[in-house]
């Protein structure tokens, strides 16, 4: 019986001479990103090859500052360029073919750039291309690549507020040229929805432990499901389909590992499968199961949503330190990169995924 569900499987495992935060798959190749910093304080962007089962380094690449994350999210697949966010608040947007100096680069925030996630490239989500930066300062901010030095947008704390640590970021709701949301986590637990076509918050709650990744099931379509994850092992899945006016969206809490839920990866090909790295070293394979209606009339004769239940389809443990990135491969189901603490990188595949 434990055939027939998804395995997961370490195709290759490399150890790596530097601290990795961050890794991704470079769209439309076998080629995939490490980013992260070396022992002596710089920053690196390594590229690595899959080829008969090894991995070749085709490009390491060396900076002044230590780089926590990137995306390749607001990019066209002819250009395939990097955005990194920088230990120093710097937001660069890098051609790998010659990474010397930046093909845009902006001093984002005054403190270390946490996590970044980019719209409107490789053909998902209408509109402008835009990448969104999420900083230790408080703020999150959106950047057109275009527009020199200033932010299309900037979310910051009102004055008296305290400024909240901003650890996560993601684009939601990119389904045609006007609408887009940005999705924002902090270390107290709040996470917040910016609606940036009417320039408002509209939504927002919290989850009593620090929000560690928020990712929304597609950016391209109309909200339809948001994971968050957090620091006790908790994650919650949240129906973004139908937002009450006072409960807001109705959601479902699943407490799957003993520690810390580092990130949250939604499958490019199946959006009701994702799955969750944790502080363990492990990785967990889930299926969102959706329930027989999702909307229901409240007390007040006013829609609100059902949430549904999610079924774990596989755990494996890789590692004994945190598992800190994760990325699905866009082209090829079931092919994944993780990179941990443990200074490794692996490649992994999940099997019998068109089959959950």
């Amino acid at each position: 019986m434990s055939l027939e569900k998804p395995q997961i499987i370490a195709h290759i495992q490399k150890s790596l001479n530097y601290t990795v935060f961050d890794s991704r798959w470079v769209p439309c190749s076998a080629k995939f990103v490490c980013m992260g910093n070396f022992a002596r304080g710089t920053g690196v962007v390594q590229i690595y090859e899959v080829q008969h089962g090894e991995l070749q380094l085709v490009k390491e690449i060396e900076k002044a500052k230590p780089i926590k994350c990137g995306t390749f999210g607001a990019t066209s697949l002819q250009q395939r360029h990097l955005a990194t966010g920088d230990f120093d608040g710097s937001l660069n947007v890098w051609n790998l073919e010659v990474p010397e100096s930046p093909v845009y680069s902006v001093k984002a925030h005054k403190e270390i750039i946490n996590s970044v996630d980019g719209v409107g490239g490789l053909g998902i989500g209408d509109g402008a291309p835009e990448i969104v930066t999420g900083s230790r300062d408080g703020t999150v901010k959106v950047w057109d690549s275009r527009q020199k030095d200033t932010p299309v947008v900037n979310m910051e704390p009102v004055e008296g507020e305290t400024k909240r640590d901003c650890w996560t970021v993601a684009f939601g709701h990119a389904f045609n040229d006007q609408d887009r949301c940005v999705c924002a986590g902090y270390d107290n637990g709040d996470i917040k929805l910016f609606d940036l076509r009417n320039m408002a918050l509209r939504w927002e709650t919290n989850i009593k432990n620090g929000v560690c990744s928020v990712e929304f099931d597609r950016k391209d379509i109309n909200m339809n499901k948001l994971v968050a994850t957090s620091l006790e092992g908790k994650f919650h899945v949240f129906d973004m389909r139908t937002q009450h006016p006072t409960k807001g969206f109705a959601s479902v809490s699943e407490k799957a590992h003993k520690s810390t839920i580092w990130q949250v990866r939604h499958l490019p090909q199946n959006r009701d499968i994702f799955m969750t790295a944790g502080g363990a070293g492990n990785l967990h394979l889930w299926k969102y199961e959706y329930p027989a209606q999702r909307t229901k009339k409240g007390a007040d004769d006013v829609d609100m949503g059902v949430a549904g239940s999610v079924n774990l389809l596989q755990n494996v443990t890789l590692s004994t330190q945190p598992i800190s990135s994760l990325d699905w491969s866009p082209d090829k189901q079931g092919l994944c990169v993780c990179s941990s603490f443990d200074q490794s990188v692996r490649v992994l595949i999940v099997t019998k995924l068109n089959t959950v």
